[in-house]
């Protein structure tokens, strides 16, 4: 008999509703699409959810980790130590500065960076520590911010995947634990602006250099040579246009008050997987560990027994099928670029190279419907019985 293939379902996708589509076209009627009062309303938003006391909000996740770096003050032979599982940008804001980027293996339950690899890469030339909260599970920042208070280093988090997280009764964002904390507003995100970013922090001498990077470079305020007028204005800084409209502001506005409610449809789905695929005899499933409460970006099995070598044809049979799986991520040192150029070679990080080799993402976003996700667990089924 022949399988039915069904119409796509992708690893994720953006929900964007009749109020988020209103609001845009409101600030598009406007006077002020870009450096208008949305872009403040928006940042004391995020403070407000967080509990972080500043917010600076930018183009892009990637531009957020750079403005993090340089006011952070990274310099040329200064290492940072990341996790190699992630989007390359977690570390490509370190080579931004002119550092270096080192790997700290990851922890095989929850696929984050393990402090005590952590603690075994630092050196002298340690300046930083950039922790990723992988799929929307927050590391074990307790044991960071103690590795960092002990070492005179700076932590940013990389909260690409985990706004709406919560680690030990604190809001991820909040900074607790950390000097900065960046999130993404890409599509795929817990919400989304487009394209987007922010970093927050509840340090005024970062916030004020954050700001400025954010703009050239140039400041109104605390002039170096007086002030000449209200024209007046300086660039104290070289710093980067890494702004974001009122429209995109707007629109995180708009997402922003709904991310409860997007989350909790990701708990219930992650959920249902959870109950459905528990002693899968093919994969294990995501964990979520105590005093964790997981924002669910992305639901990552790992391939076990007899399947873990056979990634590539079930990988395949599942997009045959309709579910837009992916993979996240090739270790970033296994990239060519960090291996021709940087001189990074396999076998650095063995437990983030074991769980690349076997880890597929399932779809998971807020929208998908139930009757979607009884079909995501039917093919998943289907394809697992077949290999």
């Amino acid at each position: 008999m022949k399988t039915r293939k069904m119409k796509q379902i992708p690893y994720s996708h953006q929900c964007i509703e009749a109020d988020d589509i209103q609001a845009v076209i409101k600030v598009l009627k406007s006077d002020r699409i870009t450096q208008g009062p949305n872009i403040n309303e928006f940042e004391a938003a995020l403070c407000k959810y967080t509990g972080a006391k500043y917010s600076v909000v930018v183009s892009s996740g990637t531009a957020a980790l750079h403005i993090a770096c340089l006011a952070a003050g990274l310099k040329p032979q200064d290492e940072v130590i990341t996790s190699p599982i992630t989007f390359a940008a977690s570390a490509n804001c370190v080579l931004y500065c002119k550092a270096m980027p080192v790997f700290a293996d990851i922890q095989p339950d929850t696929v984050n960076i393990d402090p005590q690899d952590t603690q075994n890469k630092l050196t002298k030339r340690t300046r930083a520590i950039i922790p990723v909260h992988f799929a929307g599970h927050p590391c074990d920042m307790y044991e960071l911010s103690r590795i960092a208070k002990s070492n005179n280093l700076t932590i940013i988090e990389d909260a690409a995947h985990a706004l709406g997280a919560d680690y030990k009764n604190s809001k991820i964002g909040s900074c607790r634990y950390s000097d900065m904390t960046i999130f993404s507003f890409h599509p795929v995100k817990s919400i989304t602006t487009g394209e987007g970013g922010v970093v927050m922090t509840n340090n005024k001498k970062l916030y004020d250099r954050l700001i400025k990077f954010r703009t050239h470079g140039i400041t109104k305020h605390g002039f170096i040579y007086g002030c000449q007028g209200n024209w007046y204005y300086e660039m104290q800084e070289l710093g980067f246009n890494y702004r974001i409209t009122d429209i995109q502001a707007v629109l995180g506005k708009s997402q922003l008050s709904k991310l409860e409610r997007f989350i909790l449809a990701r708990r219930k789905i992650a959920a249902i997987y959870d109950n459905v695929f528990k002693g899968h005899p093919g994969f294990d499933l995501p964990v979520e560990r105590g005093g964790i409460r997981s924002a669910y970006h992305i639901y990552s099995i790992q391939l076990k027994g007899k399947f873990s070598g056979k990634r590539k044809e079930i990988f395949d049979r599942l997009r045959n099928r309709g579910l837009g799986v992916q993979v996240h991520y090739m270790p970033v040192y296994m990239h060519p670029y960090y291996r021709q150029n940087l001189g990074f070679k396999a076998g650095i990080c063995p437990v983030a190279e074991s769980y690349y080799s076997r880890a597929i993402s399932l779809p998971l976003y807020p929208s998908l419907t139930n009757t979607q996700v009884q079909a995501i667990v039917r093919v998943v089924k289907e394809v697992f019985n077949g290999a």
